[in-house]
């Protein structure tokens, strides 16, 4: 008698032999049941049985093999298979909760082709989460190293899962609610390990996303979870075939699949990947062939020239899971034959928009409210979509500052509380190191302080030092206060040395008989300002600034070296907005900035200053043309008003690859700083080809009329004066992009080759 037709005959027994008046005929087909092997069919099943086996299917981990799972339950369905009890570890916990929580086979298999894995591993987070704080932040360091107490620490390498915590939240938001996994659709279980204990833990209650993550906590990879003051890991680590559990919830058929790695030998375990996972499956795998035993109808899918990470293999791993089913399919379709035939519905997915009636989070010692709230950049009372929500919970997680975050929704008259757990973390002092090469300030090596809750809550504090050919610094400390005005100060210092046009300086370069002259420029800038958020998105602010100019030369023969040594003092105003995805080679976004100061003081060292104002914007955007190719437009004007400006505050275009200081711009065609004007609009256009990952071919040409006062009249909408253009190669690199391009001018004879390696600072 088969396993299935003895599971059928001992229920058949039990329902009947408890009843004690069930007549002759019970008693004549108990008897062909209990003694008759050859007497089972499955049409005798099907009259005589009025209670269905109950059926649990245990799912087991393996990463990206998991896939298989989907292939299997795609077969079930089509054999009108009733699931009653799920059990899964890993990557089988997240399969099996999400057909737990209601979804089908289908739209387990679609979820599953539209997720992008590599940023799931990666934990990415979007550019356009960050604010431009961070996003400077990941744009000027190679290195990022915890200090503390004067020793330099190693970089925290594991991944908290919140893109994977994100996804899981939105998808299974139809059971947000649900804390007792017995009362989902279908009643579900899956293991985590107990890091601390060594035990396994079942999760059977709590939140459904939350347990899905703890139970696929793939160690090296994720860091571990933390549910009810128990510190979880990969379940796979003490238990990946939990068919002990779902025997307990009352299953009397267990159909198991088996994803797991056998164990390698000495040949292919060629990377730490799969050392790794050998090392989890030495526990578990003599447990399997025990747990095999115990299981009604076994499937194992023949992935092994698949790996744990293969998820661009994905389709092909559930035809595997296909196959390996239908292989035992005369045994499964005796479970859906007749009236036991079952076809699950697809799951009508509720609504993404939540009713927010109150934000709630732990206390914190560093950060306020006020400060998660402008990060979440929603409060108590706003209606949202699960977007806005992954936006938020992204904000928060850019920052760095919190080492756990979670979050559950509660119901609340017919809307949500949002329940944050937030744990913050611990390391609030980093060493920060970077490289740049470019050829106007040439070869510079950065070395950043970053501390955090300096003076006050939600503050941060940064110094950048440049050594190489040119020193300079850049000093920052800002407290964020959310939807409050945050408030800041800043203070930098830049210096070159370049041959200069004579037109440039502001001298009187024909009387002085000279074309160009080679310049010791230096800046000293320090600003004081506030900011906020203006609807939610645009970054707004001001402040004052004190500004001292020193530019000298050694050019002019009899003259007095110094051009000018003046100390400046202004007020500004800004307005910034970016959600480009990458900055240097973006694929797609927009971005804005606009900016004026009004220069009202001097101590005037030329005995030439009157106040003045510079107003500027510049705008882009980016647009994709084909797979792989963008076209990116950026448009930037400014122009001075009041009294004549300063020459070194006009605005001078040429170059590529260098830190902007003042209103120094680059523009193709041209060599540094070659053409000046206190007023000028530029156009550029771009298109990048990324031929190869992470490689990337550009044209771009760029035009540009510059002069003094050309507003004035329409003249600046005539054809531009100035026009240039470049082809380039690119390659992101992990110290920042590294470019060589050459450009060239119809109005130049002479052709210009840059360089450009790492960051920009």
């Amino acid at each position: 008698m088969s396993q299935i037709q003895l599971c059928y005959s001992n229920i058949f027994q039990k329902k009947f032999v408890a009843n004690a008046s069930f007549g002759f005929g019970g008693w004549f087909l108990f008897f062909l049941f209990g003694f008759s092997q050859n007497s089972f069919s499955q049409d005798t099943v099907k009259t005589a049985i009025q209670h269905r086996p109950k059926v649990g299917l245990v799912l087991s981990g393996g990463g990206a093999k998991g896939f298989a799972h989907i292939g299997v339950l795609k077969v079930l369905e089509e054999a009108g298979v009733k699931i009653d009890f799920i059990g899964g570890t890993s990557m089988g916990s997240v399969v099996g909760g999400l057909y737990a929580s209601g979804y089908n086979a289908a739209q387990i298999d679609s979820i599953f082709q539209t997720t992008n894995f590599d940023d799931l591993i990666n934990d990415f987070i979007p550019r356009s989460s960050k604010n431009f704080y961070e996003k400077r932040n990941d744009e000027l360091y190679a290195v990022v190293l915890p200090f503390d107490r004067f020793r330099i620490g190693i970089p925290e390498a594991l991944s908290k899962g919140m893109y994977n915590f994100n996804l899981l939240s939105n998808i299974t938001r139809n059971v947000r609610h649900v804390r007792d996994f017995n009362q989902l659709p279908i009643p579900f279980l899956c293991i985590g390990s107990n890091i601390e204990t060594g035990k396994q833990v079942i999760l059977d209650k709590g939140n459904l996303a939350l347990a899905m993550i703890a139970s696929s906590a793939f160690p090296s990879l994720f860091s571990p979870v933390e549910i009810d003051g128990q510190l979880l890991v990969d379940g796979g680590v003490i238990n990946n075939y939990p068919i002990d559990e779902i025997r307990k919830l009352g299953a009397d058929i267990i159909i198991g699949v088996d994803v797991q790695d056998d164990l390698r030998d000495r040949k292919s375990l060629k990377d730490a990947t799969k050392i790794l996972v050998q090392i989890t499956n030495l526990h578990s795998i003599e447990k399997m062939k025990l747990n095999i035993e115990k299981t009604d109808i076994y499937i194992k899918p023949d992935i092994k020239d698949y790996g744990v990470i293969s998820f661009d293999k994905g389709t092909e791993i559930i035809k595997k899971g296909e196959d390996a089913t239908f292989a035992v399919y005369e045994k499964i379709k005796v479970l859906g034959e007749g009236t036991h035939f079952y076809t699950k519905p697809k799951l009508k997915i509720a609504s993404d928009t939540l009713q927010i009636r109150n934000v709630n989070s732990n206390e914190l010692d560093n950060f306020t409210k006020d400060y998660v709230l402008g990060k979440l950049r929603f409060k108590a009372g706003s209606t949202i979509t699960y977007q806005q929500l992954q936006k938020g919970i992204n904000n928060i997680n850019a920052t760095n500052n919190f080492s756990v975050i979670n979050y559950a929704f509660e119901p609340n008259n017919g809307g949500d509380d949002l329940n944050l757990n937030l744990r913050e973390n611990p390391i609030k002092t980093y060493l920060k190191f970077g490289l740049h090469y470019d050829d106007l300030y040439k070869s510079g090596v950065l070395v950043n302080f970053t501390r955090k809750k300096t003076l006050f809550k939600n503050d941060i504090a940064s110094l950048d030092i440049v050594l190489g050919d040119n020193f300079r610094y850049d000093l920052d400390y800002y407290v964020e206060n959310g939807y409050n005005l945050s408030l800041g100060f800043k203070s930098n210092f830049n210096q070159f040395s370049r041959n200069l046009p004579g037109e440039v300086s502001g001298l009187d370069y024909v009387a002085l008989g000279i074309n160009s002259i080679f310049v010791d420029f230096s800046d000293l800038s320090s600003q004081a300002y506030f900011q906020s958020l203006f609807v939610q998105k645009f970054l707004i602010g001001g402040g004052v600034e004190y500004k001292y100019l020193k530019i000298k030369s050694t050019t002019i023969a009899n003259a007095n070296p110094i051009i000018d040594k003046s100390s400046y003092f202004s007020g500004f105003g800004y307005m910034r907005y970016d959600s480009f995805d990458n900055k240097d080679f973006p694929r797609k976004g927009w971005y804005f900035s606009g900016d004026i100061h009004s220069y009202f003081q001097s101590s005037d060292y030329t005995n030439k200053f009157k106040p003045f104002t510079i107003a500027k914007a510049d705008f882009g955007a980016v647009a994709r043309l084909f797979k792989n190719a963008t076209l990116k437009i950026q448009t930037e004007a400014g122009f001075s008003f009041g009294n004549e400006s300063v020459p070194f505050f006009n605005f001078v275009l040429g170059g590529y690859g260098f830190h902007p200081v003042n209103n120094f711009r680059s523009f193709y065609g041209y060599d540094f700083l070659s053409v000046s004007g206190n007023s000028y609009i530029k156009s550029t256009g771009t298109i990048d080809y990324e031929f190869y990952k992470k490689n990337h071919l550009n044209f771009s040409a760029n035009f540009a009329n510059v002069g003094n006062n050309i507003f004035e009249s329409v003249d600046w909408v005539s054809i531009p004066k100035y026009s240039g253009y470049a082809v380039g190669y690119g390659l992101e690199t992990v110290v920042g992009p590294l470019e060589v391009k050459y450009s060239w001018s119809p109005e130049n004879a002479k052709g210009y080759t840059w360089f450009t390696i790492g960051f920009l600072f």
